[in-house]
């Protein structure tokens, strides 16, 4: 520990301990942007480590539980909405569950975090009058909150020390432990109770934006069930039941991005994800996610990845030592064979 304000040094956490967080998060996320953490229903707390690096990062999504992001070594960027905000060594991100939102990594060097996910009712269901007060800070998120807590004001260190506090407790199965793991969660939360205190937002700010994702929810369905079926704006105005103008400055408001740059972030990061997943062809999950020209396919994944599609398959698919030094043929032999389900070529 070091400085005046007791900052910790860079977090290095052993490889061993961290997760990708393309692979982890990703494909939990469905069309509406919504993502869903496998909480133990009983217990809905968790504390791991990811890591990402430049041009593999998650969709904008948001959730129904509340977040903490420790940044234990690098530099990222919380994208919420339609805002930018920077991320160093050492700081604190607040997240609650009705703003759109990822973390971005725009270096070459990857960054590591560790992450607090909850349930809120996890807290408002433990009984007493005044348990919701921990959680205001995760309601007052309005276009203005501060999301970052600078790790110069102390707080980050004392919140990630008792996260690792948590993580050691988990899983939390007997009463000892869960008792031990809300003490900790609380003795957190009121740490940004305290942070937050001055900040002038109102309840009444969530309560809007809840409303206002609810208005989207039949255009989300849809999305659902005809993924790779071309929509216009105009289409998905009516299934909202509004004007297109209307619709085009409510669907900002709502998510922070346009609704195309939406829908075009939303296909091209599922295609990333069979891009890794799969053997499919580069044409077919562009047919697959709704470009019905792979030209333009090509065009929005690179300028949204930075790369080409398959470009990005062979980065993000290293193969074996045995696998790169065989010929061409024994590549496509080993493709056939693994369609067949004889041999998983993407250990």
């Amino acid at each position: 520990m070091g400085g005046a304000h007791g900052i910790m040094s860079p977090v290095r956490v052993p490889s061993k301990m961290c997760e990708d967080q393309v692979r982890v998060v990703e494909p939990q996320i469905n069309t509406e942007g919504v993502h869903v953490w496998p909480f133990d229903p009983a217990f809905p707390v968790d504390v791991r480590f990811l890591s990402s690096s430049q041009g593999h990062n998650v969709r904008k999504n948001r959730h129904d539980y509340f977040e903490l992001l420790y940044l234990c070594g690098g530099t990222a960027t919380l994208e919420i909405q339609d805002r930018s905000l920077p991320l160093h060594e050492g700081d604190l991100a607040v997240v609650g569950s009705t703003l759109y939102h990822r973390f971005e990594c725009r270096t070459a060097s990857p960054f590591t975090v560790g992450v607090l996910f909850f349930q809120p009712d996890l807290i408002r269901a433990d009984g007493g009058p005044d348990n919701a007060e921990y959680l205001t800070p995760f309601l007052l998120q309005d276009s203005q909150f501060p999301h970052v807590v600078p790790a110069k004001s102390g707080i980050p260190h004392q919140a990630f020390d008792l996260m690792q506090r948590i993580r050691v407790e988990l899983p939390a199965t007997a009463p000892r432990a869960r008792l031990a793991v809300k003490t900790y969660l609380k003795m957190i939360l009121i740490l940004l109770v305290n942070q937050y205190a001055s900040y002038a937002g109102t309840v009444e700010t969530f309560q809007r934006q809840q409303r206002a994702l609810e208005r989207l929810r039949p255009l989300f369905e849809h999305l659902e069930g005809n993924f790779s079926d071309p929509i216009q704006v105009q289409e998905a105005a009516r299934i909202c039941g509004m004007s297109e103008s209307h619709f085009m400055s409510f669907f900002k408001r709502a998510t922070g991005q346009s609704f195309m740059a939406y829908l075009n972030h939303c296909r091209i990061e599922r295609a990333q994800a069979l891009l890794v997943m799969t053997d499919k062809s580069v044409s077919d999950i562009g047919q697959e996610m709704g470009f019905c020209d792979q030209s333009y396919f090509g065009t929005v994944f690179r300028k949204l990845v930075g790369m080409t599609p398959a470009t990005y398959r062979a980065k993000s698919r290293p193969r074996s030592p045995v696998t790169r030094d065989r010929g061409a043929a024994t590549a496509s032999l080993l493709t056939r064979v693994a369609a067949a389900g004889s041999l998983d070529t993407t250990q």
